[in-house]
């Protein structure tokens, strides 16, 4: 059973002495330190070499948790990990240990906690959204393309080619044809600048010799 030091700032500037002497002083004789963000767990070599120089009875220590993840749900699928290999987790700063019933509470209460939080924000939100559509105020999104609708009707009734209007609005030009046909739909006898009109065919009766136009 060893104690095992993870140290880790996020920039190149911080310092990591204090870390590394508060890890030293409570036993740990193997230390990993490293200078990087900790949004994710990607990248981070000395993390990934010092989990994997872990073994089974092994304690991981930190400062704080904060060093090993800034996201909740990643420290809880790394602490559950580590205990698959009963490799417990500590922190000096907090009362987290995970070989304690009390410590691995404490963690366990963090998810609560951020669960509650999150569902708390959505709660708002969804108020928020609530309130907004009662005073009229709230539209909800709207596709980019379609909220240009007008613009590239009237740009190509100006003149422009399907390509110049597609440059002059920012679009694709996949959106650009897909609003003319929608509008064609809704105009079936009008006739879009460019486009070419289908000839209209004609036969001749059987007899008469006169000519029908079929429309």
């Amino acid at each position: 059973m060893a104690l095992v030091g993870y140290a880790r700032v996020s920039t190149t500037d911080q310092d990591l002495s204090h870390q590394i002497a508060v890890l030293t002083a409570i036993g740990c004789r193997k230390l990993f330190s490293e200078k990087s963000t900790g949004t994710k767990k990607e990248g981070r070599l000395a993390l990934d070499e010092c989990l994997d120089y872990l073994r089974d009875g092994d304690t991981l220590v930190v400062t704080r948790i904060d060093r090993l993840s800034r996201s909740l749900r990643d420290l809880q699928n790394l602490v559950h990990d580590l205990e698959s290999q009963n490799i417990k987790l500590r922190a000096t700063e907090q009362a987290i240990d995970t070989s304690s019933a009390s410590g691995k509470a404490f963690l366990d209460m963090l998810g609560v906690f951020a669960e509650f939080e999150t569902r708390l924000r959505q709660e708002r939100q969804r108020e928020g959204i609530a309130r907004a559509k009662d005073q009229g105020a709230y539209k909800g999104r709207k596709p980019t393309a379609r909220a240009k609708s007008q613009q590239v009707i009237e740009l190509t009734m100006a003149g422009l080619t399907r390509e110049a209007v597609a440059a002059r609005l920012e679009m694709g030009k996949a959106s650009v044809y897909r609003i003319l046909k929608d509008w064609r739909l809704k105009h079936p006898d009008a006739v879009l600048p460019g486009e070419r009109v289908k000839p209209q065919s004609c036969h001749i009766e059987q007899g008469s010799g006169r000519a029908t136009i079929a429309s």
